[in-house]
């Protein structure tokens, strides 16, 4: 396990799937009102069904929280939720996208979409953090991130309720930092 030292990235995003309610509620609910970045998010959500996400954080938060529209502007200290049906990508440092393009694993939004248009912008200045869930999306995403000079933490796969995204992200980032949802919420606290 690599240790992780507090960089300065310009966002934070995380990917999660099966058990991601309570993985969530561990890292979001511990972060102050004034957190100084932006926090995107997808979740793997049936895409018939409307989303309660953002509703049920932005009652449980201290941050704000918000389901993204297209062309959604990024501030800090707010979390941003995929709808559901659409993949939700990062366009550029101000600016957040959606689109309808074909699944990816299955999955519309897919964490793979996300992570590989923030690696697209923000290069060496992302953090992105894979949590629990039962498929593959995500893997593909953290190397990207990781590739671009970007940090990558996964949840340790023990912890999570379902460990197949997070094995699934250290068979292709053998060198990400795994840590518990814990972990992951004071290193957040930390670099914030």
């Amino acid at each position: 396990m690599k240790p992780a030292s507090p960089t300065s990235p310009r966002a934070i995003v995380i990917g999660a799937s099966a058990g991601a309610l309570e993985a969530l509620t561990a890292i979001l609910t511990d972060l102050p009102g004034d957190f100084p970045l932006p926090i995107i998010i997808v979740v793997h959500i049936p895409p018939d069904k409307r989303s309660v996400l953002a509703e049920l954080f932005r009652a449980k938060c201290r941050i704000g929280v918000i389901e993204v529209e297209d062309k959604e502007p990024l501030r800090a200290a707010t979390a941003y939720f995929a709808p559901p049906d659409y993949h939700l990508l990062v366009e550029d440092f101000e600016t957040l996208g959606l689109t309808n393009e074909e699944p990816v694993l299955f999955s519309r939004p897919s964490i793979d979409v996300l992570f590989e248009s923030a690696a697209d912008v923000y290069g060496t200045d992302v953090t992105a953090v894979l949590l629990t869930g039962a498929n593959q999306d995500g893997a593909r995403g953290l190397l990207a991130i990781a590739d671009a000079g970007g940090h990558v933490i996964v949840q340790e796969p023990e912890t999570a309720f379902a460990a197949a995204m997070p094995e699934a992200g250290l068979a292709l980032c053998p060198d990400a930092t795994v840590m518990s949802l814990d972990g992951i919420s004071e290193y957040l606290r930390r670099i914030g």
